[in-house]
């Protein structure tokens, strides 16, 4: 048996959006980080989560701000 991550070309290809359980498994946090960012926001010695877009009670997260958000806490060494 072998594990395997996500592909994330495949599994949300074709999607501008994520709902909170697709954007915790495409950026590899948990529920709770992207819920206590959008309620707490920017907090001391925490990482800031990733732009969010409200919808009427919908919570949505743009591919391409997540993207942009892996991008900008890359560490080069």
């Amino acid at each position: 048996m072998s594990i395997t991550t996500p592909n994330h070309s495949t599994e949300f290809a074709g999607k501008k959006a994520l709902n909170e359980i697709e954007t915790a498994r495409y950026i590899g946090m948990s529920r709770s980080y992207l819920r206590q960012d959008r309620m707490n926001g920017v907090r001391d010695n925490r990482t800031p989560g990733p732009r969010w877009v409200k919808i009427g009670l919908q919570v949505r997260y743009l591919v391409e701000d997540l993207d942009a958000w892996l991008n900008q806490h890359r560490v080069s060494r």
